[in-house]
């Protein structure tokens, strides 16, 4: 079978510049991208004597993604006023605050029942060093959004930190981390002295060991995991990957609960113009159909937001803290039927309506509760079959 490589990073290229929006400027460089790299696709294939349909599944999806993209109608950024440009900033210390904050959470989560005062205190150095990060960026007339990106994904994961519920959380998953790989060190007779951290990662695992130690840091992702899926990832890291362990972490990797908290995480940092009003659908009428077809108009409405951010394969997010409802930039298109819209806003009304239920120390959303009403609606296997598709294209 014939490989190409960089199909789908040209795809993922393709989708974040659609996103945005293409500048006036750039519409002719961007079709002369597309263009010859649909061209150069094909030329591998006729050479291969295969077609693109023929392709591995995930180059067959980036290729028939840039051979859907209409080069006549380009969305284009809006033009908006010169400003003067803001400087990236960053923060010389922030690792440095961040290891310290690491080494406080593996203390405390050494028990299952960690010291009430302990908490408060670092719930306090969480929320002072927030503070001092605004602040500079505040001097700078600048948002965390300035940061360089690793000083904004540590300071989004503090800011995560600072809601006592994420904080509890994220203490008892390191607890439950650390006494799977206790018991699995023990199963494999290799005494291991495992330090466990959950921090704003890129991937989703990482480890560094050596004979007697072993530092495991896993996505923040993964707070509200099963003790099954945790399994995996000790095993992967510590003692090999075999073919159950990976299907566990791709599965749960893939999944709504993994990328919320991800989701979540990118927010805290993203400038958002609060504007339900898109170029094709306006969030606000669609809330007041849905809310009545559905909810008897007893919902009350949330704060609904269009957003470019990278949704992880997940159209719609809710967040209960700030009592929003974002959807992903993407299904603002005309392409888009207009009830596939309005199921993911139902969605992620549903999780504003049933909350969040706490089985075990485990947050579960998609209760059989959940998914029952979630079926209600009118055109559910219309839109999902809608989504499959659509998503298969989302790389």
């Amino acid at each position: 079978m014939v490989q190409i490589r960089g199909i789908v990073k040209a795809a993922q290229v393709a989708q974040n510049r659609l996103q945005a929006g293409i500048a006036p400027g750039d519409v002719a460089a961007f079709k002369k991208f597309m263009t010859n790299s649909i061209e150069t696709i094909e030329q591998f294939c006729a050479h291969g004597k295969m077609t693109p349909s023929q392709l591995p599944t995930r180059s067959r999806q980036a290729y028939y993604f840039l051979k859907s993209i209409d080069l006549d109608n380009l969305p284009l950024a809006e033009t908006q006023p010169t400003q003067d440009k803001v400087q990236t900033i960053r923060l010389k210390n922030i690792k440095t605050q961040q290891g310290a904050i690491l080494h406080k959470i593996a203390n405390l989560a050494s028990t299952p029942t960690p010291n009430t005062a302990q908490i408060e205190e670092l719930a306090k150095t969480l929320i002072q060093t927030v503070a001092a990060i605004e602040k500079i960026c505040a001097a700078s007339q600048a948002t965390p959004a300035n940061l360089t990106r690793s000083s904004r994904q540590i300071y989004a994961w503090m800011k995560f930190l600072t809601y006592e519920r994420n904080l509890q959380l994220h203490l008892q998953t390191i607890y439950r981390v650390k006494q799977i790989a206790e018991k699995l060190c023990k199963i494999y007779a290799q005494p291991l002295n495992v330090v466990v951290e959950l921090t704003h990662l890129t991937g989703i695992y990482k480890c560094k060991r050596s004979l007697v130690e072993a530092t495991l840091t896993l996505s923040e992702g993964f707070i509200n995991a099963s003790d099954e899926t945790l399994e995996a990832l000790v095993k992967a890291a510590l003692f090999g990957k075999c073919q159950q362990t990976t299907r566990l972490i791709r599965d749960y990797a893939a999944s709504e609960e993994y990328s919320s908290v991800l989701i979540e995480l990118d927010l805290i940092t993203e400038v958002i113009v609060e504007n339900a009003r898109g170029k094709c659908y306006n969030l606000d009428e669609l809330f007041d159909k849905v809310n009545r077809e559905y909810f008897a108009s007893s919902l009350v409405k949330p704060r609904l937001i269009w957003s470019q951010i990278n949704t992880y394969r997940k159209l719609g997010h809710y967040e209960p803290a700030r009592d929003r409802v974002m959807i992903a930039l993407t299904l603002d298109n005309a392409k888009i039927p207009e009830f596939v819209v309005e199921f993911i806003l139902y969605h992620e009304l549903l999780h504003k309506s049933h909350g969040a239920t706490w089985v075990n120390g485990r947050r579960m959303v998609h209760t059989p509760e959940f998914r029952r009403d979630e079926r209600k609606f009118k055109l559910y296997k219309e839109a999902e079959e809608s989504l499959k598709k659509l998503t298969s294209y989302l790389i």
